[in-house]
């Protein structure tokens, strides 16, 4: 077993007061059998009148945050989580026979549940998505499942520059191509594309990592993408590392569209033009 203990602080500071709207969460760590939460707090100023929580359509533990009316210059959202985890060996890429060789099929029964992952978030960029992918594609006549999604998640993390976004939203895969660079979820956003091109079910998931050694691990949150593949279930690729996912991985949310999960969302009322700066910090540590 590892326990490993999150701290993510999320701060807006506001040019003038402003009356707080709603607000929704999605920092608590998903649950299962290889993951437990030992302890959690949440710590909101200015209080909340209330807290509520829920599971969404995904299963995601959603907090919603209403506020009293009242004026306030800031607004601070504090996480501290500490989790055990029991499956902490890397897992490999085990496919079933059926799905070694890409183009395959889903089962039927599964291919139903999965459509709504197969079908592009993106419809505009469906041509500069298959020049891409097609590119790569003409590097061998066959291709081996695993040795594919390994190419697609290797390129944007050798070839493309990674430059951390606090922006909302994500870029569309033709602004991502065009630029040669974006943050991880922007990453994550084409690999999902590419592979919905290729006829494949892919999600998009927020997060944490714990991986000291990576530069664009540290002080904030995270984004990957995941495939189904027959045998193996979901399957977790890192887009900006180019790597498997591990047990370093810590998903808080996943979702068919990248824009339907950011980690803290809301709104505010106050006078026109009033503006704000965010800042995030998260800190993911290794326990005794």
């Amino acid at each position: 077993m590892k326990r490993l203990s999150l701290h993510h602080t999320t701060r807006y500071e506001f040019q003038q007061p402003v009356r707080l709207g709603p607000h929704t969460l999605l920092i608590r760590p998903r649950v299962g059998h290889d993951v437990r939460i030992e302890s959690s707090t949440l710590d909101i100023s200015p209080q909340p009148a209330h807290i509520r929580w829920q599971r969404d359509l995904y299963g995601n533990s959603l907090a919603r945050v209403a506020f009293a009316d009242a004026d306030t210059t800031s607004l601070q959202i504090t996480s501290e989580v500490t989790l055990q985890q029991f499956d902490i060996e890397e897992p490999g890429l085990e496919i079933s026979d059926n799905a070694q060789w890409w183009p395959f099929q889903y089962d039927s029964g599964e291919r139903l549940d999965l459509v709504s992952f197969m079908t592009p978030s993106f419809f505009r960029d469906q041509a500069s998505v298959r020049q891409w992918v097609d590119g790569i594609m003409t590097e061998q006549t066959d291709w081996h499942t695993a040795d594919l999604l390994a190419r697609l998640a290797a390129e944007t993390a050798n070839t493309f520059t990674y430059a951390m976004r606090e922006e909302e939203g994500v870029q569309t895969p033709s602004q991502t191509l065009q630029r040669r660079g974006g943050s991880c979820r922007d990453f994550a956003t084409l690999f999902i594309e590419s592979c919905r091109y290729l006829g494949l079910a892919a999600r998009f998931v927020s997060g944490y990592l714990h991986a000291p050694e990576l530069a664009f691990a540290a002080g904030s949150t995270h984004a990957w993408s995941e495939v189904y593949l027959p045998g193996q279930g979901w399957r977790g690729f890192d887009n900006t590392s180019g790597r498997l996912c591990g047990p370093d991985h810590i998903a808080t949310a996943i979702a068919r569209h990248p824009e339907m999960i950011p980690p803290v969302s809301g709104s505010f009322s106050g006078p026109a033009g009033t503006s704000s700066t965010l800042s995030v910090m998260v800190n993911v540590s290794e326990l005794p």
